[in-house]
């Protein structure tokens, strides 16, 4: 019985051996005779079958692969080494033990959901977001024992994840058996965890996932945040209940032959690449020829969320924050951020969520998340420890969108504490860890949009934005761009857009159509990504320019910009440059940075109390509020002397409206203000004395 199977194992590796020996693709090339013949030069240990060619070439023998895996890729890795040993006889007894067959393209797909026991040992392909990696570790494939009486060597092969050791000597039954690791074979070995495509998602349903084991080149081929397409072999191990006691409850794993990334619009499965998001060169024509067309910047605005009426700034400004600009590395190591943030303030019902949910949809790496259900934790990073009792790092949001966007929405309901974890992501770029002794900076080079409530449902205009939204000052800081979307009745706007979305909901399939496909559209944002425009010498002197107008104090004490809205100008116009596919930034990049600026400005930067312009309103109190506090003080000192005396009510008015800052109401309500922080107290009624 035993001579029958190793014959037929022997033909079945012939045939396998002439299919990669045979095999013609459509230009006539021997396709995996070629890839075998380049092993050795390029230095690779695996060999990719393309499925769709081997179901083309031996129907029969592509059903075998999927019922019984194991024996057909044992037999194809030794098919592969019997071509490999007629061509480089060297490389192959080099790589004997480490060769494998992979299998791309593979069919038979399957959802996360459908994994059971009836796929116990077949073949499948299932596709999902990598949420967590556990480090790399040696695993022994074959682990030699010498004997300790007369040195020879017994070997024990590894059937699944168990080892077992041999219990005696084979020459001489002695029992005393020492590790040999000399004749050992160890591969390289990592736990990924894969869990479902959020699109993928059945209604009120958990996501389901699936631990993985990878093996040799397979090890470290997806971080965390990738989407991927894995093929490989469903396992089963037995549940450890408790330690020695046998239980009949086994879970399901699955051991990895091959991943392919899912390239595309939110990855659809058809579109499966080796790259993370392949460009052919047929789409980098049609990126150049939109690029070169004079209404691109006006195209590229109207395709980001059609379905969304007018909004232009806004739309433009998140075009910008996708494509970002350059992250500059100086000599000594530091780096000036390239990554654009964007606050969007406004009420209820203006679709800030539905521009979010769409920029996350396009962006090359997008990630969308909603104020009440984020921690710290999940935002940053976490370190958990696993059921092995290794320390693994499990990536938040903003680790899984590095080099890509976050989408933090409801940005204002975030409980404070989780909230000052975000003031290091969005200036230093990184994010730190020290818990349970790992000790880490991780890169979180990622723009973050995000949208948040004004505190009472409405925007009140007669306020200033601090005191409008919920938010600490330093963070309002980090966001080169901050816009106001006010809902303002007016009649004709009101018409129009209320024809835009029964328009949609009227004819779906023809409504809001964007002037550029989606997926070209997601493949442009990529390609731009790739340019690096260097600033011009014209527009250096239009930014430096605005920068000096603005710092200067035209009426009294007004302070406008600081050097970081001078670093925010730079980037912006860099990224208009890279999204029209220029390497150069010019003037009238500078001018568009300048205009947004001014449109921020325009509805958040203006003092409500004086009508004119001044950033210090973002920043805390306006120069006109804290002018006027100054001036109070002086006039109390005044009054009051060196003694301290206390002040009576109608003089400290009187003297304050003689200023001609303040009209009677505002002094009165200046002394309560006073009274209300603790800065002077009343002593007896009518008199005022400093605190």
């Amino acid at each position: 019985m035993a001579e029958q199977q190793q014959a037929t194992s022997a033909a079945l590796a012939d045939n396998l051996k002439e299919f990669l020996q045979a095999f013609k693709d459509r230009e006539g090339n021997y396709r995996y005779f070629d890839r075998i013949n380049n092993m050795m030069a390029s230095g690779v240990q695996s060999l990719v079958v393309d499925y769709i060619d081997f179901d083309s070439y031996n129907p029969d023998l592509a059903k075998q692969l999927t019922h019984k895996p194991d024996e057909m890729l044992e037999a194809f890795n030794e098919a592969a080494l019997a071509i490999l040993r007629e061509i480089h006889h060297d490389y192959e007894q080099e790589i004997h033990d480490r060769i494998k067959v992979r299998i791309g393209n593979y069919t038979v797909q399957k959802g996360l959901r459908d994994i059971n026991a009836d796929l116990i040992d077949k073949l499948v392909s299932v596709s999902g977001m990598v949420v967590r990696s556990s480090e790399v570790k040696p695993l022994a494939k074959k682990v030699a024992y010498k004997c300790a009486n007369c040195n020879a060597v017994t070997e024990a092969t590894l059937k699944g994840l168990v080892l077992k050791k041999p219990s005696k000597c084979i020459a001489c039954g002695e029992k005393e058996l020492d590790m040999d690791p000399e004749n050992s074979i160890f591969i390289d070995f990592q736990m990924v965890r894969l869990q479902e495509l959020p699109e993928d998602l059945p209604a009120g349903q958990l996501p389901h996932y699936v631990e993985v084991t990878v093996m040799g080149d397979l090890v470290d081929q997806c971080r965390p945040g990738d989407r991927i397409m894995l093929t490989g072999i469903i396992r089963i191990e037995q549940e450890q209940l408790a330690p020695q006691a046998k239980t009949s409850l086994f879970r399901l794993r699955m051991e990895g032959n091959n991943i392919e990334y899912l390239g595309g619009r939110a990855g659809s499965k058809d579109t499966r690449t080796v790259e993370r998001i392949a460009i052919s060169t047929e789409d980098e024509r049609q990126i150049r020829a939109i690029g070169s067309k004079p209404d691109a910047y006006e195209k590229l605005v109207a395709s980001f969320a059609p379905h969304i009426y007018g909004q232009e700034v806004i739309k433009e400004s998140i075009l910008l924050l996708i494509v970002g600009s350059v992250t500059k590395k100086l000599e000594d190591g530091s780096t000036r951020r390239g990554d654009i943030n964007v606050l969007l303030v406004g009420d209820p019902g203006t679709a800030k969520s539905e521009m979010l949910k769409f920029a996350a949809k396009i962006a090359p790496r997008g990630l969308y998340t909603s104020g009440r259900g984020s921690t710290a934790a999940g935002l940053t990073a976490a370190v958990i420890r696993d059921k092995s009792g290794i320390m693994m790092l499990e990536a938040g949001a903003v680790v899984l969108g590095d080099q890509g966007l976050v989408c933090i929405d409801e940005f204002d309901k975030i409980k404070p504490e989780d909230r000052s974890a975000l003031h290091e992501v969005m200036e230093q770029q990184t994010c730190s860890v020290a818990k349970g002794g790992i000790v880490a900076t991780l890169n979180a080079r990622t723009s973050i949009l995000s949208a948040a409530n004004p505190m009472y449902g409405k925007y009140d205009p007669y306020k200033n934005i601090t005191e409008n939204v919920n938010l600490p000052v330093p963070l309002l800081t980090r966001f080169d761009l901050i816009f106001i979307v006010r809902d303002i009745p007016e009649k004709d706007k009101d018409n129009l857009i209320a024809s835009h979305i029964l328009e949609i909901h009227k004819d779906v399939a023809h409504a809001a159509k964007p002037a550029i496909d989606i997926d070209l559209f997601s493949k442009y944002l990529t390609y731009a990504k790739r340019i690096e425009p260097a600033l011009t010498s014209e527009a250096i002197d239009i930014i430096r320019s605005y920068y000096m107008d603005m710092r200067k104090a035209e009426s009294e004490g007004m302070i406008t910009v600081t050097p970081r809205q001078l670093e925010g100008l730079v980037r912006l116009a860099t990224a208009r440059a890279r999204l029209l596919l220029k390497d150069r930034v010019d003037a009238d990049d500078a001018k568009r940075a300048i205009y947004l600026v001014d449109q921020m400005l325009k509805t958040a930067g203006v003092d409500v109390n004086t009508g004119k312009m001044d950033v210090g309103v973002l920043y805390g109190k306006p120069q006109s509020e804290v002018s006027k506090q100054k001036l109070f003080m002086e006039v109390f000192n005044g009054l009051s002397g060196p003694d301290n005396n206390e002040v009576e009510d109608k003089n400290l008015v009187a003297e304050l409206v003689k200023t001609g800052r303040f009209t009677d109401e505002e002094a009165r309500s200046q002394i309560s203000k006073f009274n209300r922080e603790g800065r002077i107290y009343e002593r007896r009624p009518g008199f005022w004395a400093k605190a």
